[in-house]
């Protein structure tokens, strides 16, 4: 859901930099202050014989680049940090907003830039390192990739309030993982997806995520609660119900229920419950 930034080219390059953690964008400015500050003091050695002219302008012409570039690096740089700790914070203040049910209480006031920024933070809490596409043209159907355990696991965000996701945008972003070779993927929406995308992403390790469950993740984010593993779609028509014994029933064949534990995936180690009649029925809660 990225947009074609109309800024300036140092306006784009803060923003690319603030991808970065504020920690190491601080580390860098004082490594490119400190080395370009001694490139641009170098002592430039006049023509000799086994220096020609075209050398010495060369040299002339780096150390000017250093002069200049010893303030803008270290400046673009520490802009950047800024805008990460502020970014980080707008995060964090957004999602306990929307957690606490306070003025952003439901996903679908937020605009775009809000529903992006949520969503990484909903993956920044259940334990994912988030990257931020940070291109200025066509992201690809990319908005965030995500890392952990070792694997690489990409998301599709879509502000949709009125539409239906359809099936187009799950081949989107499976083809994405395919070429990018991702243990699997998730596309997040506020609204809702159609049949043929939630027939599509069975079985294919893509997690599909309306509005409703979204909200309900971010109300219990950081606290222990079984999730469902990548590959095993959620069907938010049905929902499992409790029996006043204590068992729960399938929520797509009413059989009973049974804990088991994620192997794979991004949820690795993370019990849930799973149908009984698995692999006849995949129901899951």
């Amino acid at each position: 859901m990225a947009r074609r930034s109309k800024n300036s080219t140092f306006e784009d390059l803060v923003l690319i930099a603030s991808r970065l953690p504020w920690w190491l964008c601080m580390i860098l400015a004082t490594f490119a202050w400190f080395g370009l500050h001694a490139l641009a003091m170098r002592p430039i050695a006049p023509p000799t014989p086994s220096i020609n002219l075209s050398t010495v302008i060369i040299a002339q012409l780096v150390r000017t680049a250093a002069s200049a570039a010893q303030y803008l690096v270290p400046m673009l740089l520490v802009a950047g940090a800024l805008v990460s700790i502020v970014g980080r914070w707008q995060r964090r203040t957004l999602l306990d907003s929307v957690a606490e049910g306070g003025a952003t209480s439901s996903v679908q006031n937020l605009t775009w830039q809000q529903f992006e920024q949520l969503t990484g933070e909903a993956f920044r809490r259940r334990g994912f390192t988030v990257t931020e596409n940070a291109t200025l043209g066509a992201d690809g159907g990319i908005d965030l990739r995500l890392h952990k355990g070792g694997e690489k696991y990409l998301v599709q965000c879509k502000q949709w309030r009125a539409l239906k996701v359809g099936v187009g945008v799950v081949r989107e972003l499976y083809g994405v993982m395919a070429a990018e070779r991702a243990a699997g993927g998730f596309v997040v929406t506020s609204g809702r997806f159609t049949k043929e995308a939630r027939d599509f992403a069975q079985g294919r390790n893509v997690e599909l995520i309306d509005g409703t469950v979204l909200q309900q993740w971010i109300r219990r984010v950081g606290k222990a609660s079984p999730v469902n593993p990548v590959g095993t779609p959620i069907d938010h028509d049905h929902t499992a119900s409790q029996q006043m014994d204590g068992t729960v029933s399938c929520p797509r064949c009413q059989a009973a229920m049974v804990r088991r534990m994620a192997k794979r995936g991004p949820n690795a180690g993370s019990s849930f419950w799973g149908c009984s009649q698995y692999p006849a029925c995949r129901g899951t809660r």
